[in-house]
């Protein structure tokens, strides 16, 4: 399995049976992307929370690959309502698909869209733990630290975890770092940065609190390998 970062919260995986999936495609309008939403090519979009730099792209994509949505019940259910494939889920629960297991994990953060110039709530905000059968991914989604992350790190062994470090709006490095000791993850890459002024990091002030091997900084367009 492969996992590549796209910019902001944007990741691709790509799983050992040539199934892509990617998550919070915000490709249009995100300055550090190396996607284009006319042509990128996925099976399944997972969407994290509501907030318009997650859902980004998600309907474009969807109604022209047919990818299928995986997202909270409320934003399953906007997308359902536009003749879209929808999988809805809630924070807590977990799904095998044919492509893999997925599992909601909670996180402390709005979750919001704009319609007709107004906001509108769409569920809770949530992180995403993908296991491919082998291999453990968890994207973290946007949140601020919390203890229970202890618990998503003793429930499978992370294997890669995504972080958000701007700070602002969600966790900053330090605070990114505790939250690798509490998953007791084996790598760590950092996401949600530099995007915009308010969150811009330098994220080796993330990865030099981490064990040396452990932090990973990739460039719009680089991945890992799990």
């Amino acid at each position: 399995m492969r996992a590549t970062w796209h910019g902001q919260s944007c990741i691709i995986i790509e799983t050992n049976d040539r199934k892509k999936i990617i998550f919070d495609p915000f490709i249009t309008g995100n300055g550090m992307s190396d996607l284009d939403a006319e042509t990128v090519d996925c099976d399944v979009i997972i969407v994290t929370h509501g907030h318009s730099d997650h859902i980004g792209d998600t309907e474009a994509i969807a109604r022209r690959t047919g990818a299928l949505i995986v997202s909270t019940v409320e934003i399953a259910n906007y997308f359902s309502s536009k003749g879209l494939k929808t999988h809805g889920m809630q924070p807590g629960g977990g799904h095998q698909f044919e492509f893999g297991y997925v599992k909601m994990t909670p996180a402390i953060h709005g979750s919001a869209y704009e319609m007709e110039g107004k906001p509108f709530t769409l569920g809770l905000a949530t992180g995403i733990v993908f296991h491919d059968g082998e291999k453990t991914i968890y994207h973290a989604g946007d949140t601020a630290l919390f203890s229970d992350m202890k618990l998503i790190g003793e429930d499978r062994p992370i294997d890669v975890a995504f972080l958000p470090i701007g700070d602002n709006f969600t966790m900053g490095p330090k605070d990114a770092a505790k939250a690798v000791a509490f998953l007791q993850a084996k790598k760590a890459v950092p996401i949600h940065y530099n995007t915009f002024p308010l969150i811009e990091q330098d994220p080796t002030d993330f990865t030099t609190l981490l064990p040396e091997g452990v932090g990973i900084i990739l460039q719009p367009g680089e991945g890992v390998e799990v």
